[in-house]
C-alpha cells in the first residue's frame, strides 16, 4: 500500500526552508514565519489541500481539471485553489503548486534562496533607483 496522500503532502511541505506544521481550525496549516501557504484537511470524507494560487491560476486549474481541483470555501475568494488528493495521479505537480503557494507567501530573501520567485516578482539584484543625485563640479 502507497502513502497516505496527507503524509505525502506534509512531506512536500516540511521539505521547504523553514516550514513549520502547526493545527488550526482542527485541521493541518503549513507556514513559514506564521503565514499560511497550504493546508491539509478532510471534505466529505475525502483528504484535501488548500494552496495559495498567483492571480488567475485559480480558474485555469479547476478548468483544466474539475475533478482534482476545486475552489475552497473561505480562501477560495482570495484565489486559493483546492487539490483532491485522493486523485492526484502527479505528485509532481502537487509539488510543483505547493513549492509556487510558498514563494507567494514566504519573505523574498527565503523566495530567493529557492533560486525562484514569484510570479511578477523582481528577482536578486538591487531595486531601481527611484532618485539619482545630481553631480555638481
Amino acid at each position: 500500500m502507497g502513502t497516505a496522500p496527507t503524509t505525502r503532502l506534509r512531506r512536500l511541505c516540511l521539505a521547504l526552508p523553514e516550514a513549520v506544521e502547526k493545527e488550526t481550525w482542527g485541521e493541518a496549516t503549513f507556514r513559514i514565519r506564521e503565514k499560511i501557504f497550504a493546508t491539509a484537511s478532510r471534505q466529505d470524507g475525502r483528504p484535501v489541500a488548500c494552496i495559495k494560487a498567483a492571480p488567475g491560476m485559480q480558474g485555469v486549474l479547476i478548468e483544466a481539471a474539475p475533478e482534482r481541483f476545486y475552489v475552497p470555501p473561505y480562501l477560495g475568494g482570495k484565489g486559493w485553489v483546492g487539490i483532491r488528493l485522493d486523485v492526484v495521479r502527479d505528485w509532481g505537480e502537487v509539488e510543483n503548486l505547493v513549492r509556487r503557494s510558498y514563494l507567494l507567501i514566504a519573505p523574498r530573501r527565503i523566495a530567493l534562496s529557492l533560486d525562484q520567485a514569484p510570479a511578477g516578482a523582481p528577482r536578486a539584484g538591487r531595486a531601481p533607483a527611484t532618485s539619482r543625485r545630481s553631480s555638481r563640479s
